[in-house]
C-alpha cells in the first residue's frame, strides 16, 4: 500500500507512471506503465470534507492492460451524494480479492447489490481503510 497525492485516483495512475521517468533517459514510459498496469490493483481517491474528515470518494480497479502508454482501468465505487456506491465497471483480478475473502458484488447479475453504500464499507474495511 503506498500514497500519492493527486485530485482523482485516475491521476494518482497518471502522477505514478510519471514520477520515475525523472529518474532519467535510461527509464521510458514504455517500462513503466506495464509495469505500474500489473502491479497495482486498485487506486482508493480520497478527499478532505468540509469539517475536515478525509472521504473516500472513488476506487478504481487496473486491468493491467495498457494501449499506447495510457493503463486501463475500471470504475468500481464512486461517490453519489456523499454516499460511496458500487458502479457497473467489473473488478479486475477479482480471483486475488476473493482468495483473501473479500467479495465485491458483480453489476452485472441480478441481486448483486449494485449502487449499495454497504457494500462499499465493507470492501473497504476489509482492504484496511476506513470508509
Amino acid at each position: 500500500m503506498a500514497s500519492v497525492h493527486a485530485n482523482s485516483a485516475r491521476e494518482a495512475l497518471v502522477k505514478i507512471c510519471t514520477l520515475p521517468l525523472l529518474a532519467g533517459g535510461n527509464v521510458t514510459s514504455e517500462f513503466v506503465a506495464p509495469t505500474v498496469a500489473a502491479t497495482v490493483d486498485l487506486v482508493v481517491h480520497c478527499q478532505t470534507a468540509a469539517d475536515g474528515r478525509r472521504q473516500v470518494t472513488e476506487i478504481i480497479g487496473v486491468t493491467g492492460r495498457v494501449e499506447g502508454s495510457v493503463i486501463e482501468t475500471s470504475e468500481i465505487f464512486t461517490s453519489m451524494d456523499g454516499e460511496l456506491m458500487r458502479r457497473s465497471g467489473p473488478v479486475p483480478r477479482q480471483e486475488r480479492f476473493e482468495r483473501r475473502g473479500i467479495r465485491v458484488p458483480n453489476p452485472r447479475r441480478p441481486n448483486s447489490d449494485v449502487g449499495s453504500a454497504v457494500d462499499a464499507a465493507g470492501v473497504l474495511s476489509r482492504l484496511g481503510v476506513e470508509p
